[in-house]
C-alpha cells in the first residue's frame, strides 16, 4: 500500500514539474544556491557532499558545485553509482576542470568516474576521509514535517544507515534543495521507518528547520 502511494506521488509531482520553464526553474535555483550559501552551517563545513543534478525537474546545483570547489577550505563529494552492488557512494570531485569533464550519465547527471588524473578518487568511506559535515540532497517532494520522497531506488537511505551506523560516522546535517512546487503541507508526504528525515529544508522562499517545522525568517 505504501509502495504504491509514493508510486502515486512521484508521478503526480514528477509531471507538475515537468512543466516549469527553464527559466522558472533557473530563477528558483539561484534563489536556493544564495540559501545555502548564506548558510550558518554551510559556511562551518569542511567536508561536504552535494548532488550533481538533472537537466530539469530539481534545483539545479551546477553554480553551487563550482562556489564549493572554488573554496580552498572545502572538500566536496558527489553521488557515485559506478559500483555493481546498487550501494551508492559518494566521491570527491577537485576542481572546476574535473567537474566539467565529467561524462553524462543516467538522467543526463554528469557521472563521476572512477578515477581522477590515473589516481583512484577518494571516497567517504576511506578512513582517510574525514567525516562529511554536509550533505544537500535532491528529492521528489518535500513536506514541513522535513519528510522526503526520493526517486524510488532508496540510496540515499541506504547509504546513510551504512555510513551512521555500519561505519560509525556521525550523522552529517541533512539539508533538502527543493523547488517551491516540491514542498508540500506537514505530513502529506508518505514515508515509512526507513526513510531519513531533513534536518532542514531549502525552498526559494522558506528555510525549514528541525526546530520549529515552519520557515525561518530569511
Amino acid at each position: 500500500m505504501l509502495q504504491s502511494t509514493k508510486k502515486v506521488f512521484r508521478k503526480t509531482m514528477t509531471s507538475t514539474l515537468r512543466d516549469l520553464t527553464q527559466s522558472d526553474l533557473q530563477s528558483q535555483s539561484e534563489a536556493i544556491v544564495a540559501k545555502v550559501l548564506a548558510l550558518p552551517a554551510f559556511k562551518a563545513c569542511k567536508t561536504i557532499s552535494c548532488y550533481l543534478s538533472m537537466p530539469t525537474a530539481e534545483a539545479q546545483t551546477t553554480a553551487l558545485i563550482l562556489r564549493i570547489l572554488a573554496d580552498d577550505g572545502k572538500k566536496l563529494f558527489v553521488p557515485s553509482l559506478t559500483s555493481n552492488n546498487g550501494h551508492m557512494d559518494f566521491v570527491r570531485l577537485y576542481n572546476e576542470q574535473d567537474f566539467r569533464t565529467l561524462p553524462a550519465g543516467l538522467w543526463g547527471i554528469p557521472e563521476p568516474t572512477v578515477e581522477w588524473e590515473n589516481n583512484k578518487r577518494q571516497s567517504v568511506l576511506d578512513s582517510s576521509c574525514e567525516d562529511l559535515d554536509l550533505i544537500l540532497l535532491p528529492g521528489v517532494a518535500f513536506d514541513r514535517s522535513l519528510s522526503r520522497l526520493g526517486h524510488g531506488k532508496g540510496y540515499y537511505d541506504r547509504f546513510l544507515s551504512s555510513y551512521v551506523n555500519s561505519n560509525q560516522r556521525p550523522r552529517p546535517l541533512l539539508v533538502a534543495l527543493s523547488l517551491q512546487q516540491q514542498l508540500l503541507d506537514a505530513g502529506q508526504v508518505p514515508v515509512s521507518e526507513y526513510d531519513w528525515k531533513m534536518d532542514m529544508i531549502i525552498t526559494p522562499n522558506d528555510i525549514i528547520n528541525q526546530e520549529c517545522g515552519h520557515p525561518e525568517s530569511v
